[in-house]
């Protein structure tokens, strides 16, 4: 993850090239008074952060938690959106996960600071004090999309406080923990499937696997706009969630296409391209269009596409506006083991 590192004296100066040497996409800022040529200075906090804040994946502070919390305050957004904050004594001793814990990935990065130093990692999120599964935790390490977050708040204060919440799921999984149950009589539970109305428990968190892939084909200059209605509608006609849009895929010719790009970032969507031979070699039975396969060698762009990406064909082309999409669905196998230490 892209990672900032912000340090003020000249020991904190020399933690935060220790860091910096043991990762990567790293950007070291120094106060003026303690600086070296491999750090950008800065001589106001307050003026650093309205120039970096949302550029960075992660924030380590050397310094007190005070600073970092100060720092923070007037750029907090949500739970969320919020990035890594870390922050390390000046002494380097201490890797306290500050911000953004699990999703933004804070307790992960303390304890790896806190390797790289020889320190010791501070982790407070309740969950992880008492050994539970964390809900927003479970999520992101399966890519999962959480529906509602205060449904993930309830199920963590469940399991804080002692009570077993429901799990259902309808993919193959592992062996689910103790806390969790697969018993009815929960008043808040998990619930993983494709259908965000699935509510088992009075309290339901649903979890959406992030598994489609849609492959598209479209005219040249065709326009973000027109890709965006087109997928769009493509996906609410075979009621299926955008949320669980995980990639796009099209024919190598298409791959620098301006609306296809602008596309992908506005759903931030790694783009896979395909040579013509590549798609040819997809396996199963594909729409077939003469016109195509003259232009583009291809006989069909966007199912092939799809498959060649991963998973197998769910949704068949569809056209319209310029734009052909189709969808595809790889497996999905949920697991409890922790990756997160």
């Amino acid at each position: 993850m892209s990672t900032a590192i912000i340090s003020f004296t000249g020991n904190g100066r020399e933690l935060s090239a220790r860091i910096a040497a043991e990762m990567s996409d790293v950007t070291r800022f120094c106060f003026h008074r303690h600086t070296d040529d491999d750090a950008v200075l800065f001589t106001e906090l307050s003026v650093l952060m309205n120039d970096i804040s949302g550029k960075y994946e992660a924030l380590i502070f050397i310094g007190s938690v005070g600073i970092a919390v100060r720092a923070m305050a007037p750029h907090i957004i949500s739970k969320t959106a919020d990035p890594a904050v870390v922050s390390v004594d000046d002494s380097g001793k201490f890797a306290v996960s500050v911000l953004s814990g699990h999703l933004g990935g804070a307790n992960e990065l303390a304890r790896k600071v806190a390797e790289i130093l020889g320190a010791e990692p501070v982790i407070t999120t309740a969950t992880d004090s008492h050994g539970l599964v964390s809900p927003d935790m479970f999520a992101k390490n399966n890519g999962l999309v959480i529906c509602d977050m205060d449904a993930a708040k309830a199920v963590a204060a469940a399991l804080v406080n002692g009570s077993r919440a429901g799990f259902r799921c309808a993919y193959p999984h592992s062996l689910i923990p103790f806390e969790l149950t697969g018993g009815a009589d929960c008043k808040v539970g998990i619930c993983v499937s494709e259908d965000p109305e699935d509510k088992p428990f009075e309290t339901t968190l649903n979890l959406l696997p992030k598994n489609l892939t849609v492959g598209i084909g479209c005219r040249k200059g065709t326009s973000a706009n027109e890709i965006t209605a087109h997928v769009m509608n493509v996906f609410a006609e075979n009621c299926l969630d955008i949320r669980r849009l995980a990639g796009a895929a099209t024919i190598d010719i298409k791959g620098e296409e301006p609306g296809l790009l602008k596309f992908c970032e506005r759903f931030g969507l790694p783009l896979k391209t395909f040579t013509t031979e590549e798609l040819m070699k997809a396996p199963g039975e594909f729409s077939h269009s003469d016109f195509v396969e003259r232009t583009t060698g291809s006989d069909n762009v966007c199912e092939r596409a799809a498959v060649c990406a991963g998973g197998t064909l769910k949704v068949r082309k569809t056209a319209g506006n310029g734009v052909t999409a189709a969808v595809a669905e790889l497996p999905v196998y949920i697991g409890f083991e922790r990756n997160d230490t």
